[in-house]
């Protein structure tokens, strides 16, 4: 056998991803648990993430990661694969804010800035100051995502923080694209408004 045709052999052979998410979802429903433990160590970061940004408050985003995988552990069995495992995650975790946050208990931290501006940073590659103002930015932004309402808010978080598609926000959120491109351009300019204010 030559060893182009035997590389093409290994690379038809290699699972796709789909695959391999069939093969964790049904290793977890025969009681394997490294398969939970290999879901949650590559979806740790991404839930407590965006819990983090619904709540801007580091100890509710603990709680709200731990309940999320919680719920996680008990639905993942019933995960049928209409969706990437990623996607149905974000769904879950949304849908848990949602319910846990609403918008009256949603904590607020301080949105006491200096000078009330967002910085543009250059494209090429930054120095110390520029990382330093990215910094501030970012923390600017994320302490001023707790203001928006939860529809603007969980929008600009997955496409601006999280750089999903618009058509992976749709499914996340169950709406048109057409709303969720709205609700992008209403939560950026909500957030810029709020920003400069302060």
């Amino acid at each position: 056998m030559s060893g182009s045709s035997l590389v093409a052999d290994q690379f038809l052979e290699a699972p796709t991803q789909a695959q391999r998410e069939r093969e964790l979802v049904h290793r977890h429903r025969l009681g394997d648990e490294s398969a939970f433990d290999e879901f949650y160590q590559e979806f740790k970061s991404l839930v407590y993430n965006l819990s983090y940004r619904q709540c801007g408050s580091p100890e509710v985003a603990q709680d709200l990661t731990q309940e999320v995988f919680l719920r996680i552990y008990k639905s993942l069995g019933r995960f049928r694969g209409k969706s990437s495992l990623k996607t149905w995650t974000y769904r879950v975790c949304i849908n848990h804010c949602r319910s846990r946050l609403g918008r009256k208990n949603l904590p607020v931290s301080s949105l006491t800035f200096d000078d009330g501006s967002v910085r543009e940073i250059p494209d090429e590659s930054p120095g110390p100051a520029e990382k330093l103002l990215a910094v501030d930015a970012a923390r600017r932004i994320e302490s001023a995502l707790p203001v928006l309402d939860e529809c603007y808010r969980e929008a600009v978080i997955l496409r601006d923080l999280e750089e999903l598609s618009y058509q992976e926000i749709a499914e996340i959120l169950d709406v048109p694209i057409g709303t969720v491109r709205s609700r992008i351009a209403r939560g950026r300019e909500r957030l810029r408004k709020v920003l400069e204010r302060q």
